[in-house]
């Protein structure tokens, strides 16, 4: 894929489809992808249907990269744990959230 909101929007429809995949997980994070074509958002777990928005309350997770990084996430062709390590990937906020962004994204 190549079109962050498009990212979303997937990730919406997979969690809509199997909310059963981030079940226990009750927080918000915020995705705040610089660049072209980025821009802010949420992605709500506190209820039993997941949702994706562009607006939203307080996260307890915020993960700031850059669009481009974040597409190269989704199609493999960037190691998330790397990228993490190499500064491409900022985490603000609770850090054992971070670890569960698989569930989200993968």
């Amino acid at each position: 894929m190549s079109d962050v909101a498009k990212i979303f929007d997937d990730i919406n429809n997979k969690l809509t489809a199997d909310p059963g995949k981030v079940a226990g997980i009750k927080a918000v994070y915020l995705f705040n992808v610089t660049g072209e074509g980025g821009g802010n958002w949420y992605v709500d777990l506190t209820t039993d249907k997941p949702t994706v928005k562009t607006e939203g309350s307080t996260a307890n997770c915020t993960v700031t990269m850059d669009a481009a990084d974040f597409i190269s996430i989704i199609n493999g062709t960037l190691n998330a744990q790397m990228a993490f390590m190499t500064g491409k990937i900022k985490i603000a906020g609770d850090m054992g959230l971070a670890m569960k962004l698989q569930k989200i994204i993968g």
